[in-house]
């Protein structure tokens, strides 16, 4: 035989010279669940290993997470009940201990990057990232509220906006409220392409955020966010988006959707992100719980397969683990 593909898979350092997709801390952000209680530590039983935290152990996670490489994190607040009401008015209020957070965070860490998430779900009754009118999620009353968020969280000091409500229109309408505002250097990360996915069960359990179960609303989101089934829709929800001013593209969740992933990275040159959601890390650790997989080797491959699809950026609950494994297989 003349080619024989073995020879160049015979030993590390060879399959070293040859790899044609790397993957460092660099690439991965982690998410953060933060509660308003400053020396919170309570662990999410549905996501093992993963807590919502405190403003206190939120600084010493990032600090953690800076000594392994990691300086890109994403913000998600557990809002107390007595915070929530219709409009989510509590998104822009000056006491919001989210928005606070996010100031001492950047005083503190200057040098890292922090996302940050723009819907009405953590803050809302109804439980959904949209305004309820009439038993409807109302697209355009909602745009104002959401551009109010974004401006509170670039003033507070976020530096990537994160809309993830999926209302149609809210890129250009967030960009022009940055921008009258004087945020021009802001970014926005958009949730592109985020699909009805039956994989957001630990997320919701961590913000208590899902739909509520209330007469006359919607009990699901498959009104905005997108069908499963679909992949062209991806190709013009990116399109809108990269002509609105996004500065990234996402896809979420990850695993599911690569072949998602694969297409918005051919078709745009913007940096494609992905979210490696919380019931897609789940499935793995509960196997990995069970000695089925193991479980440096398999949230290695996950990762990488996300990576390999196309995203320049990956969201994940196994980037601090990652960045360990990094660190320690280096020395």
């Amino acid at each position: 035989m003349l080619s024989r593909p073995r020879r160049n898979r015979q030993s590390a350092a060879i399959r070293g010279q040859v790899r044609e997709t790397v993957l460092t801390p660099a690439n991965l952000v982690q998410p953060i669940f933060l509660m308003p209680d400053p020396h919170a530590r309570l662990p999410i039983a549905s996501l093992p290993g993963t807590f919502r935290l405190g403003i206190e152990e939120v600084v010493k996670e990032v600090a953690a997470c800076r000594s392994l490489g990691i300086y890109s994190f994403i913000m998600f607040p557990a809002v107390p009940e007595e915070h929530k009401d219709k409009t989510g008015t509590y998104a822009t209020s000056a006491e919001n201990f989210y928005l606070h957070a996010a100031t001492r965070l950047k005083t503190e860490f200057p040098d890292i990057c922090l996302i940050s998430d723009v819907a009405l779900d953590p803050y809302s009754t109804d439980g959904h990232d949209g305004l309820v009118v009439n038993g409807k999620i109302d697209n355009d009353q909602t745009l104002p509220l959401i551009d109010a968020m974004a401006v509170a969280q670039a003033r507070a000091g976020f530096d990537v906006i994160g809309p993830s409500e999926m209302m149609d229109g809210r890129v250009a309408s967030i960009r022009k409220a940055l921008d009258a505002e004087g945020y021009t250097d802001v970014s926005i990360m958009s949730y592109t392409a985020k699909y009805a996915s039956a994989f957001y069960g630990p997320f919701r359990d961590a913000l208590d955020s899902a739909p509520r179960l209330l007469k006359d609303v919607p009990t699901d989101k498959k009104t905005y966010q997108m069908d499963p089934a679909n992949r062209r829709e991806a190709l013009r929800e990116a399109a809108l988006d990269a002509a609105e001013g996004a500065d990234y593209l996402m896809v979420k969740p990850a695993i599911n959707y690569l072949d998602i992933i694969r297409e918005l990275a051919d078709a745009h040159p913007l940096p494609i992100a992905a979210y490696h959601v919380s019931g897609e890390c789940a499935m793995l650790l509960a196997a990995a719980e069970r000695g089925w997989l193991d479980y440096q080797q398999a949230a290695s491959e996950a990762l990488l397969s996300i990576r390999r699809a196309g995203a320049t950026v990956i969201i994940s609950y196994f980037a601090k683990d990652f960045a360990k494994w990094c660190q320690r297989d280096f020395h």
